[in-house]
Parts: C-alpha cells; structure tokens; sequence
C-alpha cells in the first residue's frame, strides 16, 4: 500500500478512571487474550501498510513491552518495520506531547524519511476491523485533502462524546463540532483519517508555527472550509474503548456468537503477541455459561456471560456473572462477583460480595501486586 500508518497511543485518559493508572489505554486487555492497539495494528499489517508508527507517553511500560517484538504482526522485515516513538527532550525541544498535532511534530524526521505518498492516521483505541486500502481509493476517487472515517450512531447513542459531523449529497464535510454541549448529528468520527503526507507535514509545520497542538482543533475543524474534507462511512462492527462503561461493553460485546464471528472467524485475522500460558482447566464442578476465559486460567466455580482474561484462579463455590475479570486475578472461595469489572492482579478475598447496583463496579484494591 502506498501509505504509511501512524498510531497515536501517547495520550492520558481520566474517564477510564483506576484502569489507566498503571497502563496506557492502548495496552488495556480486550477479548480475553488481545490488547487494544491489537486491532489498529492488525488492521495496518491486513492492509499491507509495511512501515507503522506507535506513539506512545502516558503509562507506557506495559505497552511498550507488548510492543517490543513486532513479528506478531508481520512487522519484522528489513523494508518497513514497527517504530515505537516516545518524547524524547533536547537542547531544542523541553515539552512532553501537548497534542495529537504536537506528538506528529515532535516525530516529523520519520514522515521526511518516508517516500510513500499518503498518511493513515489512527487512534489506538478504537476496537473495529477496516481495509484502509478501500478508504485511500475513495480519498484520490474524491480529491480530497483529508479523509476522515465516520461512523453512524443508532439514535439513542450519546454522540456528544465524539467529535461530531455533518455531510452533504457528495459527503463532503460542512460541519465539524468536537463533543459539542448539544449534538444535532448522530454521525461521528472515529479518528481515522487519511492525507497526503506533504499536506501532513505543512500542516503539522504550520501548526507548531502558531503553537497550536491539537490535530482534531487546529487542522481539521480551522481548515473545514477551506480544504477539501469528505467523510467516509463505515460499515461493521466499531467502538472506542474511552470509557470504563465503553470498555465494558464492549468487551461484553464478543459474548455475541455475531461479533466472535466478525473478528475472529471471517478474514482478515486479528493478531496479538502470544504468551505460552497452558490451556485452562476446569475442575470438577465448574460451571460455564456463554464465557470466554483465557489460557493459563484454573476455574473451579460458575461463570456466566463474563469474560475472564490470562491466568485467572477461580475458587469453590465463586460464582461470576455479567463480569469482566482482568489477567492474573485470585479469587478466594465463596465469592460473588457481578456486574464489574476487576482489575489486574488483584486478590478479592474469600467469602466476599461485589455488586455493581447502578452501573459497573470496578473492583481496584491496593494491594502489593502490580499489574500491567
């Protein structure tokens, strides 16, 4: 493909609330053996983008380390390959990222060195499958400056948490709000964009130019009328893990035969880095009803409509429902755990009750095991 991808992964998240005080919302786990930014670069590596750009700041470790053999998605080639760009301070330069517009400056000498003609720009967040050969095919049928990939919500979705667009007959973009108080269009953008990487890098330069920092702000709402921006609609399953009630349901989302299916059975694949944990075992009188549990885990009590991630240690007697229950997690005999979601390496004590009764409950003790 003649376009090179870059991932933005640096930015700080306050509404994934204990979740991502320990990790980037990037590294969260999703699907019982994936990570979040599973899905962007699957769909960059499935689209035949050989040379992809992470950028990473806020809590990095853990993605970083998922992140530290690129093989696992085809990357590891001597033309192209995974970058994994952190803020680094100079003589010249004393800021951390200050934006999405900053982040791309700040790494600008990677666009310069490329050759390929045309950016694909993606969040890390974002849980969806997508060729972005079809979307650049669409941006030079259009002419356009930018493409932005968008997505219809159904009418009864909170649309003010995105930036929100307007089109006309040719798809063209007239209005772009981002998270408005009051929303009059159900038609969001996901983040995904697409652009010639001279038009990028002008922008980027003419931004940092006027110190603004800020992709979504200072380019595409400041230059809506006066560039060419159409919107490309996408079809299929999509979400933002931005939430801890987005992140729950949408991991609640692949309990659904129809989801599972999308992802997992129909090409093209989605790839993770592989851990050699052994497969789980079920214990005389384990229960499980419409569950997905992860490899390395040891069930002895009920599970129904959860999802259990790696190395999970399931007590006589515990019964769980309705729960997402994050890697190596130990919970004692005779507890019972619903609608919640249950951090890393925690230890939730035997004889012991968690109940989300308005809303998900996240269960997040300090405790001496940390987690990534």
């Amino acid at each position: 493909m003649r376009a090179i991808g870059i991932i933005l992964a640096g930015g700080k998240n306050k509404r994934m609330r204990e979740l991502t005080d320990r990790r980037a919302t990037a590294a969260m786990p999703m699907a019982g053996s994936y990570r979040a930014i599973d899905f962007a670069l699957s769909n960059m590596t499935n689209s035949n983008i050989q040379k992809v750009a992470v950028l990473t700041q806020y809590n990095a470790r853990s993605l970083n380390e998922h992140l530290n053999s690129s093989k696992w998605w085809n990357f590891g080639r001597k033309q192209g390959g995974l970058y994994v760009f952190t803020p680094i301070l100079t003589r010249d330069n004393g800021f951390w990222y200050r934006g999405t517009a900053d982040a791309i400056y700040q790494n600008l000498d990677f666009l310069k060195r490329c050759h390929e003609p045309y950016v694909v720009i993606t969040p890390a967040d974002g849980i969806y499958k997508m060729d972005f050969n079809k979307v650049l095919e669409y941006h030079i049928l259009k002419q356009a400056d930018i493409t932005v990939v968008c997505k219809e919500l159904p009418p009864d979705a909170d649309s003010t948490r995105f930036g929100t667009i307007k089109m006309n007959e040719s798809f063209q973009v007239v209005d772009f709000e981002e998270k408005p108080v009051f929303s009059t269009s159900q038609t969001i953008s996901t983040g995904i964009y697409v652009i010639r990487r001279r038009q990028l890098i002008d922008f980027i330069e003419r931004c940092n130019d006027e110190e603004r920092f800020d992709f979504v702000n200072d380019v595409l709402i400041r230059y809506k009328n006066l560039k060419k921006i159409f919107g490309y609609k996408m079809t299929g399953y999509w979400n933002s893990v931005s939430t801890v009630e987005d992140y729950y349901k949408t991991n609640m989302d692949f309990l659904k035969p129809e989801v599972r299916a999308f992802f997992f059975n129909e090409l093209p694949k989605v790839y993770s880095k592989v851990s050699d944990f052994p497969p789980v075992k079920y214990n005389p009188g384990a229960v499980i009803k419409n569950s997905m549990i992860g490899s390395g885990s040891i069930i002895n009590g009920t599970i129904e409509n959860s999802i259990l991630f790696k190395k999970t240690f399931v007590g006589n007697n515990c019964i769980i429902k309705n729960s997402v229950i994050l890697n190596d997690v130990y919970l004692g005999d005779n507890t019972y755990i619903e609608n919640c979601v249950i951090e890393s390496r925690e230890t939730v004590r035997a004889n012991t009750r968690h109940v989300g009764e308005n809303g998900i409950k996240l269960v997040y003790e300090k405790n001496n095991r940390f987690a990534v």
